[in-house]
Parts: C-alpha cells; structure tokens; sequence
C-alpha cells in the first residue's frame, strides 16, 4: 500500500509538471505527447500549447486593461482601474529615471511592458494546483501548465529578447566598431590582451540572458513545486500550509517581475553608456 501511494505521488508531481506538448513524433507523426518521452522524442520544434497560450492570453489581458484604462481616463474622480494603471505607470517611470541613464524614449515601454507581462504570469500560480488540469482534462487534455514563467523556454524567450535589444543599442549607439572595440580592449587596453578580454567580455555577454532566464524560472518553478508537494498533504495541512505559502507568494511573484525588469533595465542603460 505505502508503495502505490508512493507511485500514485510520483506520478501526481510529473503530471502537473509535465507541459502539453505539440509536435511531430518519429512514430505518432504530429500529435499531442501523451508524456514526458514522446514529448522528448519530438525534439526541438515540439511547442508547448499551454506556455504559449497562457502567455500570449497574459499579454492580450495587459493590453486589453491598459487600452480600456486609457480610453475611460478622466481628469475627474479616477475609477479603480485608472488609478491602478497610474500607480504601475508612475513606478515604472520612477525606476526607468534612476536606473537608465540614456536618453531612449522606448526604454519606459519595454520595461512597462516586460513588468506586467511577467507579473501577470506569474499571478497564474495563486490559482490553485488541481483546478486547471482537472478542467481541461475533462475535455481530453492530458497536461495543463498555466504558469509561462515555470517553462524555462518561456523565460529563456524573454531574456533573448532582451539580449537582442542590448545587442542592437550598443551597435546603434557605440557603432558596429565601437561595439567591437570596447568588446576587444576592456577590461585591459593593450592589443597583446584583446583574445583575453573577448573571451571575458563575449562570456558575460551571453551570461546576461541565461541568468535572467534561470533566475525567473527558478524561483517560480520551486514556488510551484512546493504547491504540488502541499497538495500532496492530507486536507487539514493543505489548508495550514497552502494558504500561508499562498500569501507569500505574492510578494514572490512581484518581486520576480521587478527584478526582471529591473536588469533589464541596467543591461539596457550599460549598452547606451559609450566606451
């Protein structure tokens, strides 16, 4: 018995870890993985449904919340909505003014943008453990990740996105020759060194997206994690150690999309800064 419990929590724990995976399998042809090794077996191009949906719903949420809060704006008495869009956008402004030291007038957009994209995701993780995978699989979904920021591919994607950004203001800013140069002769100036100083310049380069990816995924999928182990628990555990854990997590999942924003930022203000 202690042993098909054992199995029965095993599985319960690689199931609601498990994406729902679309791909085209050596043997099923293209189909939806009805596990972890079919969903290994399709290989890279294989797309995760449920990270790209919910994210891409997260997005069309902030876009739809900002528009609207734009479009009923009033100079009068503000609505909850206006004044919490006021509030995001007043920080926003904030961190942008004392951390980027550049003048960019899209640097404000993108970290308005990647803030409440994350924040948004990431407050997917409060809605509880069973509830997703339980509906969908009643219309025949095997897997049903909600929470983008606990796929590494989703916050992978980010963090390249903002490589590619620091990438293209170094050259606009510093030039294709300044880039290369302050690649090449820092931190030591002398030709003999350039080979030791690309090797530590190009590697903290590429170090800047994997650390932004792995930080965000990490925290968030420990945190889901834990929700599954506490689900595991017999009912009057789960409701003295979930919902405390709950409440904590909130504070987690804004400070994740703060500081993911934030070095954003600071990589974003060190492109603009000439050698």
């Amino acid at each position: 018995m202690a042993a098909d419990n054992e199995i029965s929590a095993i599985y319960y724990i690689q199931h609601h870890l498990q994406n729902l995976t679309f791909g085209r399998h050596p043997e099923n042809g293209w189909s939806l993985a009805s596990s972890s090794t079919e969903a290994t077996e399709m290989g890279f191009w294989a797309v995760h449904l449920d990270t790209m949906g919910w994210s891409i719903a997260m997005g069309v949420l902030f876009l739809g919340l900002f528009r609207k809060a734009g479009r009923m704006a009033t100079t009068g008495v503000p609505g909850g909505l206006q004044n919490a869009v006021e509030m995001v956008i007043e920080f926003i402004e904030n961190l942008t003014r004392s951390t980027f030291h550049g003048k960019n007038p899209h640097i404000a957009p993108i970290a308005l943008t990647l803030f409440m994209w994350i924040l948004l995701m990431n407050t997917l993780k409060i809605i509880p453990v069973d509830y997703f995978p339980e509906l969908f699989g009643r219309l025949g979904l095997e897997y049903m990740k909600i929470v983008p920021t606990t796929d590494v591919n989703a916050t992978l994607g980010m963090a390249l996105g903002v490589f590619c950004l620091i990438v293209f203001y170094s050259i606009k800013v510093k030039g294709a020759g300044g880039f290369v140069k302050e690649l090449s002769l820092t931190p030591f100036n002398h030709w003999l060194l350039i080979p030791f100083n690309l090797i530590l310049e190009i590697v903290g380069l590429i170090v800047k997206p994997i650390s932004l990816a792995l930080r965000l995924f990490g925290n968030m999928f420990a945190g889901e994690v834990i929700f599954i182990l506490i689900a595991l628990l017999p009912f009057w555990a789960i409701w003295l150690l979930d919902v405390p854990w709950a409440i904590f997590h909130i504070l987690v999942v804004s400070l994740q999309a703060f500081i993911f924003t934030t070095l954003s930022i600071v990589y974003l203000s060190a492109a603009h800064e000439h050698h």
